[in-house]
């Protein structure tokens, strides 16, 4: 009996690091870019102490960005605040409350921009 060969690349370190949805290298990735939903067109900043020991950050939402040009527009943010912060699933997360600051930054590059919550 001949024994069946069932085919395909079992491992390869030509590419690199693949993602295992799309299956092209990391760098690559189709279906990272997709995940985020297409907003309302409105960037939103507010300020939240939620989880953070009372300590307040600035939230800046909807920011018509991927993921890589939103990490250094929003290395431009905290530099123009003198503060550091984050990005965490699309999100500018920036130490204190600085939304008087960062709504004229953000009209700036034409986009709505709304102040949200208190």
């Amino acid at each position: 009996m001949a024994k069946q060969s069932t085919g395909g690349l079992v491992f390869s370190t030509e590419q690199g690091r693949m993602c295992p949805e799309c299956r092209n290298p990391v760098s690559d990735c189709t279906c990272r870019q997709a995940q985020r939903p297409e907003g309302d067109g409105v960037v939103r900043v507010s300020r939240e102490t939620k989880g953070r020991k009372g300590k307040g950050v600035t939230l800046v939402t909807g920011i018509p960005m991927d993921d890589k040009d939103l990490k250094a527009y929003a290395k431009v943010l905290k530099a123009k605040c003198g503060t550091g912060g984050t990005v965490k699933d699309g999100v500018v997360e920036i130490q204190g409350d600085h939304r008087d600051l960062l709504v004229p930054l953000l009209e700036q590059k034409g986009w709505v921009v709304k102040r949200s919550g208190g």
